[in-house]
This record gives structure tokens, C-alpha cells and sequence, in this order.
């Protein structure tokens, strides 16, 4: 939610968790095929941005399947040898069918580009930040400090040393472990795309698939992408298409993704293990379709995909998601769409106060009567002091009435609270910065003095035009 834009108060959709996972698949008649879903795509096929957060791999190797056979016979007594675990026909199936991979090419050192030494905020700091008020910032990747944890990185918002620790470790492992290797290929593939360096994420990213597209005979090929390879490396490969311009393309990338998500799910009836979790991978293309009509600015058709998860069989209901919709009708300017929407909110007993006091503020904002988005947006503080998403929103509320101070305290005040949360914020950066210069003309300077502050907790990957500093 940034001034600027005509509705400020909208903020993206709250991810859907687990365990009430939406199902995309509700009105697709369960012994429709393939064909049939790819020639309902204008509906079925078309989050706000949010790239995705960078999901935590498991590094740690696989426990071996099969059980260590004790061989300690008595020598005292003829015993006879333990006998071996009986194996079912499917288990030998499974076997028989599971073919040995052993990919070197995945470990080789030049499939890696060097990570730049320098980023947009360090050049910031140059232009504007005497070398004596420079806070310092480590821009080496170094991940030994860590102790090579990874969480400690990931809390740090410190992409550059998850993605050498991932190089390293890809370079340092047995070609034979191809799904450790692939998950740490997912790892520095979402680390650079963290760090904005789409470019070389893309060019990383068609080294591993040309790999892995080179593996023979084709039997192999269609067992490592349909059992190995992680769902998300083919979400990333998907985005390619984006990052080189090509939007279109990239929602007939996540549209072929989402048809297969459905096919699979309906080829596992019996199974609800793999069918909630093909359930879920197509939930989450279809936000992520979602979010890119979104910026292309298409709400209408955003809408009409994310309606029919508000409401799943059983009358289990979805009120995060059915108050995204209401914004997205909001950015549309379909108001009364929106207000249906968020009247079905407003009488869920399930739906959570504050995500009430936020839909009332928005509706509100956009009604344009700000006094009572403020009081709603202050009711929901009330609750949650750290919600900083109503603060925000509450900054622009109060902006909208003349109240500036008031504004610009409100955000300061959030700042100095949290200020390793608020930095890695960029709407709530550019407001602030806007705010500055709305003030007076001394506004460069806070502006220099904000800064110094994200420089000390921003980590990487933060861009620096929500600062509204130039660079040249």
C-alpha cells in the first residue's frame, strides 16, 4: 500500500495455510480430462506479488529405506538366520521401477556465476552516507558466522550467504544424491531471485533444467521430473518467462502447471495423501496466477479465479481469502462486489476481529470516509499493537485528513518498535519517505537518516527505490 496508488489501503492476500487448504477443483467435474480442464483455462487457469518467501529446504540427507539385518548367531546353539523382512508385490514394484541416477553435471562448479561483491543499498550509502556514519554491512557471503545454520541466515534477511553456503554444498555432493542436490539447487536459485539478481537466476536456473532435461532414456527422464524434482524449482523455471518480459508467457507456464496440478490430483482419488498435496500445489499456482492478473491489472479475471476457494464442500469457508477477493474488487472499482464480499466476512463467526476492523477500514478508505477507517484501523491496533499492516494503513488514513505529524509520528514511532520487521517493508518505507517530503524541505535529510537505519537491518535484496533517493 503505497500513496502514490489510487487504493492505498489495499494489501495482498494473507497466504492460505494449512490445514484448510482451498481446493481449486470444486467446480471441475471429477471424471473430466485433461483436455477438458486445458479448454476451461480462461476461468480455471487465470499472488498478489508477493514472491513467494523463500521456504525452508531440508539439507539433511534421506534415512535409508531399507532396515540393518542383525547377523550375531549364537555359537553355543545352531540358530538359524534371521529371516529377511517380508516385502509386499508393491514394494518390489516400486524397486523394480525406481532407476538409479547419478548426475555429475549438477555438481560441476561452472554451472554457477560469481555472486556481485556490491548491491543498490551499499551504492546508496557511497553517494549519501559520510564513510565515518556508514553502518557495516557484509557483503562477502560468509556463512560461517552462522555456525552454517540456516535459519539464523533466512531471520537475517542474509541471501547472499544462503546462496555460497548452497553453491558449496551442491559442489561437495555425491552426484548419486539427487534430491539432496535439488533441493539445494531450490535454495540458491530462491536466494539470488531474494536478491533481485534475476539475471543471473535465470541463467543458473536454464543451466539445471538443460541437465536435466539431457537425462536418458526418457523413462528416466519423466521418473526424475514426476517423483524427484521439487515442485517449486518448477515454479521458479516458470518464471523465467517473467523476468525476461514475456508476462503473457508466464501465465501459460503456471497454466500448464495448474493442469497438471488437477490431473494429478484426480489420478490420486485413493490416495489423500498425494491428492491434498497436488490439492495444495494447485492452490497455490492459482494465487500465484491470481497475483499476476493482479499487475496486469486484470481484477476482474483475478476474482473470478479466487471465488470459488472462498467456499469448500462441507461449508468450510475461507475468510482471509474471500476478504482478498473483496480488495481485489476494490482495486477494480467493483465496489458493490466488494461489499457483498465483505458482508459474508463481517457474519463468519470464524473470522478473525482484526481481519473485520481491517475490512470495514478498507471499505471506508475507498467509500473515502477516513475518520472511520481511522477509528477501525485504531480498534484493530487496540487488539494488536504490531499489526503493522494497520499501521500503515493508518498512516495513510491520517495523511488523507491533513493530519501529517500525526502520520509521519505514527510510522516513526513503528519504526523504532521493530525496526528489523519495518525495513524489510518497502511500502512502508516509500510512504514514510513520501511523508519526509511532503513535510518540508528538509525532508533529504530524514530521508539520508532513514537510510543509515535500513542499512543496519535491511540484510539483502531490498530495493532501494522505495527510498526514493536517486542514484545518479
Amino acid at each position: 500500500m503505497e500513496l502514490p496508488q489510487a487504493n492505498p489501503l489495499v494489501s495482498p492476500p494473507a497466504p492460505v495455510g494449512e490445514p484448510d487448504v482451498p481446493d481449486p477443483f470444486l467446480r471441475e467435474p471429477e471424471d473430466s480430462s485433461e483436455e477438458e480442464s486445458a479448454s476451461g483455462q480462461p476461468e480455471d487457469t487465470l499472488s498478489p506479488s508477493a514472491t513467494p518467501a523463500v521456504e525452508e529446504v531440508t539439507l539433511t540427507l534421506p534415512e535409508p529405506s531399507t532396515p540393518s539385518i542383525p547377523l550375531s548367531p549364537n555359537i553355543n546353539k545352531s540358530v538359524p538366520p534371521t529371516p529377511l523382512p517380508i516385502a509386499s508385490d508393491d514394494d518390489d514394484e516400486d524397486e523394480e521401477e525406481a532407476p538409479e541416477f547419478y548426475l555429475p553435471g549438477l555438481t560441476l562448479p561452472t554451472m554457477f556465476l560469481p555472486i556481485p561483491n556490491t548491491d543498490p543499498l551499499s551504492t546508496l550509502l557511497t553517494k549519501y552516507i559520510p564513510p565515518e556514519k556508514r553502518p557495516p554491512r557484509d557483503l562477502t557471503g560468509d556463512y560461517s558466522r552462522a555456525g552454517g545454520e540456516l535459519h539464523p541466515l533466512i531471520m537475517t534477511n542474509s541471501w547472499r550467504a544462503i546462496a555460497r553456503q548452497a553453491r558449496d554444498r551442491i559442489v561437495e555432493a555425491d552426484p548419486e544424491e539427487v534430491p539432496y542436490i535439488l533441493s539445494l539447487w531450490y535454495l540458491r536459485l530462491s536466494s539470488l531471485a531474494r536478491m533481485r539478481l534475476f539475471n543471473q537466476t535465470s541463467a543458473e536456473c536454464t543451466n539445471l533444467f538443460t541437465v536435466l532435461n539431457g537425462v536418458e532414456p526418457p523413462e528416466n527422464r519423466k521418473y526424475l521430473f514426476d517423483r524427484i524434482l521439487p515442485f517449486e524449482l518448477e515454479v521458479l523455471y516458470a518464471k523465467l518467462k517473467y523476468w525476461a518480459g514475456d508476462h503473457v508467457g508466464y501465465l501459460d507456464a503456471l497454466a500448464a502447471l495448474l493442469r497438471r496440478c488437477k490431473t494429478k490430483a484426480r489420478a490420486a482419488k485413493k490416495d489423500q495423501a498425494a491428492a491434498g498435496m497436488w490439492t495444495e500445489r494447485g492452490t497455490r499456482v492459482s494465487l500465484i496466477i491470481a497475483s499476476q492478473l493482479i499487475e496486469m491489472r486484470d481484477y476482474a479475471a483475478a476474482a473470478k479465479l479466487l471465488e470459488p476457494l472462498c467456499v469448500q464442500a462441507g461449508g468450510i469457508s475461507s475468510p482471509a481469502l474471500r476478504s482478498a477477493v473483496a480488495r481485489i474488487y476494490l482495486q477494480g472499482g467493483y465496489v458493490a462486489m466488494a461489499a457483498k464480499h465483505l458482508a459474508v466476512v463481517a457474519e463468519d463467526p470464524t473470522a478473525d476481529p482484526a481481519q473485520k476492523g481491517m475490512n470495514a477500514a478498507l471499505f471506508a478508505s475507498a467509500e473515502g470516509d477516513w475518520a472511520r477507517a481511522t477509528t477501525e484501523l485504531e480498534r484493530v491496533l487496540a487488539l494488536d499493537p504490531e499489526n503493522f499492516v494497520a499501521v500503515n494503513n493508518l498512516a495513510v488514513a491520517l495523511l488523507n485528513q491533513g493530519r501529517l505529524q500525526e502520520a509521519i509520528k505514527v510510522l516513526e514511532d513503528a519504526l523504532k518498535t521493530s525496526p528489523a520487521t519495518i525495513v524489510t517493508a518497502e511500502p512502508f518505507l516509500f510512504n514514510l519517505s513520501t511523508l519526509y517530503e511532503l513535510r518540508s524541505a528538509a525532508g533529504a535529510d530524514k530521508k539520508r537518516e532513514l537510510l543509515v537505519e535500513v542499512a543496519k537491518w535491511a540484510g539483502d535484496g531490498l530495493r532501494t527505490t522505495c527510498l526514493k533517493l536517486p542514484t545518479t
